[in-house]
């Protein structure tokens, strides 16, 4: 298994409890395919540098976990498809 590390942005319009089953929606899909989340936290609300979506803040997370690269290309597909997040990237940590 490898470690990586996964920050994505939500849309700032979200209530807390959409933003709570959307995290938990992510941190399921890596724990139920065999993964170990060891880090999912909550940023906050921040100004993007340029404008997504007719947006210009967004609420960022990070999740940290390991994994095979097979989840984590499953995560990556996941996250394109969900509606609520601006953008997401997934990077492989080097220990």
């Amino acid at each position: 298994m490898r470690s990586y590390e996964c920050v994505f942005i939500l849309r700032p319009d979200l209530d807390e409890e959409r933003t709570s089953e959307v995290a938990e929606k992510f941190r399921s899909l890596v724990a139920n395919h065999g993964g170990e989340v060891t880090r999912l936290e909550k940023w906050g609300k921040r100004r993007l540098a340029y404008e997504i979506a007719h947006t210009r803040e967004g609420l960022y997370m990070i999740m940290q976990f390991n994994a095979s690269p097979e989840i984590a290309q499953e995560l990556d597909r996941v996250l394109k498809i969900t509606e609520d997040v601006l953008r997401h990237i997934i990077v492989r940590q080097v220990a």
